[in-house]
């Protein structure tokens, strides 16, 4: 077993708080998915892309949920370690695969409006499903070597000190040489950080000059709106993110700040994303209220 000494700390005051956050963030990301594949309106590119979004979160928001759950039950701060390995795992799925999903989001949107004539022409169903399984497969190739470099390591210690498990607290464990980890660490994060932040900023940034050169006023208002509350959206998910994963390597950040960012990383973007990436659009807004006035509220 692992003394998970950061999130027994937090348990008295906070846990709940955050128990009850991850379980919005998980019942919202359900609703969306459940809406998208119900409906065969919503069998388009668009959303055929953007549901991997909510089952991305859901990853993350189960990894985090479950173990908060027990530590209430339990009120101890212990996890095996397959289980601690397990939650790392999933973390780091739901991290890089939000940067890669929304990557391609970007590329769909950039397709529709940049070339909105070649658009169904280029988006076929054939294409978005070499997009999603390119999406999911370097996803876990990537986590997989991450974790592979992981296990291959003797452990000499039994606790850390971050809220949850993940790969810098798990290689605290370590009584080994993990100069290959790190290497390896820093590769993928530039990669992933480097090439999915250039291409979303890109192409963002092609959708915006497309739409003020059109000669409609609501046209532009609409995809200033959309571009800049996406934006917002993802580079809260980067900041938290990215500070997380600099903190490890900064001794002079405080323990505390760290653990409290790295659990805003995993509750805001999975709650904020179905609101954002699903609420937002009218399409899918329009079939969750049909539902709730059809199924929970038939007159």
């Amino acid at each position: 077993n692992i003394c998970n000494m950061g999130i027994y700390n937090m348990m008295q005051s906070r846990m709940s708080s955050m128990k009850d956050l991850k379980i919005i963030s998980f019942f919202c990301n359900l609703i969306l998915i459940l809406t998208i594949v119900l409906n065969k309106s919503l069998h388009q590119p668009m959303y055929l892309i953007l549901l991997n979004l909510p089952i991305n979160d859901l990853i993350g928001s189960s990894a985090l949920l479950i173990q908060l759950t027990k530590e209430v039950l339990t009120n101890s701060g212990t996890i095996q370690y397959t289980a601690c390995v397990a939650q790392a795992f999933c973390i780091h799925i739901y991290g890089a695969g939000s940067v890669i999903i929304l990557t391609a989001m970007a590329y769909d949107r950039y397709i529709a409006i940049c070339c909105p004539l070649q658009y169904n022409t280029i988006m076929t169903c054939a294409h978005i499903m070499r997009i999603i399984t390119v999406v999911w497969m370097s996803n876990f190739i990537l986590i997989g070597v991450l974790f592979f470099l992981l296990l291959r390591l003797p452990r000499c210690r039994s606790e850390i000190t971050h809220t949850y498990c993940d790969n810098p607290s798990l290689l605290t464990l370590v009584c080994a040489d993990t100069s290959i980890n790190n290497i390896y660490g820093l590769v993928l994060v530039a990669v992933t950080q480097l090439v999915g932040n250039g291409m979303i900023l890109y192409t963002y940034l092609c959708i915006l000059v497309a739409c003020f050169r059109s000669k409609r006023s609501d046209t532009k208002a609409k995809a200033l709106q959309t571009c800049a509350t996406h934006l917002t959206v993802f580079l809260l998910l980067e900041c938290l993110g990215l500070f997380t994963i600099i903190s490890y390597r900064l001794k002079n950040i405080s323990s505390h700040l760290r653990r409290f960012m790295g659990l805003l990383a995993l509750i805001f973007p999975p709650t904020l994303n179905p609101i954002i990436y699903g609420l937002k659009t009218k399409e899918i807004r329009e079939q969750i209220v049909r539902f709730l006035r059809n199924k929970i509220l038939p007159t």
